[in-house]
């Protein structure tokens, strides 16, 4: 599997009808059907490894239909949709709160099937923004650095931790720089809502020249090599899926609390292929009743057994909450707070 960033979202930010650029496109595959009847366009934040065997279930299900599956960054796809006025079908993005923006601004139809109405609430906004999966942010440690029985198991223990041990730790811990991670901030957001331990961790990381990463990726293979001792909010889908092949490494989901992103889909109010778009949209809600799909793509299908047996597991909440962190302003303060607590003179 490639890893990959959630690109930043300062598009957002700084104001969406002021920009000019095309957005730009990562990968794109064309999976054509022989003969063809129909065409479905997906623009997505998910890597073509990852959905590769989604994408080729659905259409087994569907002959005739062809899908053109494109691969852009969370802003990028906010660009397309909200200023471009890209032609697709379905946007499908890890970034809750662009996706929020989108369907909040009108540019999502509504998208009420069978299985959409069988999910819990916190997985549908108002019927126009649905989750199909849940990823936590968890704790990633070395088993270089750490014993069986060592690793912290909530906050106040990793900042005690820390703490004691600098001369242990200084440099070998990573996390995101959130001015570039739209995923990292988006979890950097929610802990500062979550605990006021955040910020004490923030300082305590800061002191301990913390090393900032735009990507899951790179700090799983530098906490795996023994280049850091930690990563803090790392993606865990992407953490589980790299451990099947690289170890040295342990996931820790702390028992004070654990955010779970929600990676979502909608349709944009110009798709030109309704019908096969909606039954995407089934498809993807009923991916809990496809563990070979869930096994393949590494993608955690919604689960609400998985809350009841681990209380500390946190869906981010859908709403004007997730557009808060948006404003500019308040964007602007929570930086200076964060750099001001990583970057200590």
């Amino acid at each position: 599997m490639r890893f990959y960033c959630l690109a930043a979202v300062t598009a957002v930010f700084i104001s969406l009808a002021g920009l000019a650029s095309a957005f730009e496109i990562e990968d794109r595959k064309v999976y054509t059907a022989t003969p063809e009847l129909a065409v479905l366009r997906v623009i997505s934040t998910a890597d073509l490894n990852v959905f590769d065997p989604i994408l080729r279930a659905f259409q087994a299900e569907n002959p005739g239909l062809t899908i053109d599956y494109t691969v852009t960054g969370t802003s990028d796809l906010m660009q397309a949709i909200h200023v471009e006025n890209a032609v697709f079908d379905l946007a499908i993005s890890s970034a809750m709160d662009l996706q929020t923006k989108l369907a909040n601004d009108g540019f999502a139809q509504d998208l009420k099937t069978p299985g959409v109405a069988d999910l819990p609430s916190w997985a549908n906004w108002r019927d126009q923004l649905v989750a199909f999966t849940q990823e936590p942010a968890v704790l990633v440690v070395s088993d270089a650095f750490f014993g069986p029985q060592e690793s912290p198991r909530n906050r106040d223990e990793l900042i005690a931790l820390l703490r004691e041990n600098p001369d242990r730790f200084q440099g070998r811990i990573g996390t995101y720089d959130v001015r570039r991670s739209g995923f990292g901030y988006l979890m950097a957001t929610q802990d500062s809502r979550n605990s006021e331990a955040f910020w004490r961790l923030m300082e305590v990381m800061g002191r301990l020249d913390a090393q900032l990463y735009c990507c899951s990726g790179e700090m799983i293979r530098d906490v795996a090599s023994g280049k850091l001792a930690l990563a803090y909010n790392v993606l865990g889908s992407y953490a589980a899926s790299q451990l099947t092949t690289t170890k040295g490494f342990r996931i820790i989901e702390m028992n004070d609390y654990v955010n779970v992103m929600l990676r979502t889909v909608l349709i944009p109010v110009n798709a030109e292929n309704r019908p096969h778009a909606l039954a995407m949209v089934e498809f993807l809600s009923g991916l809990k009743n496809r563990p070979d799909l869930v096994a393949a793509s590494g993608l955690p299908a919604i689960d609400t057994s998985v809350f009841q047996a681990n209380t500390a597991l946190r869906p981010i909440r859908f709403g004007p909450g997730l557009l808060v962190f948006l404003d500019q302003l308040k964007r602007q303060k929570f930086l200076q707070n964060w750099e001001s607590s990583l970057f200590q003179e």
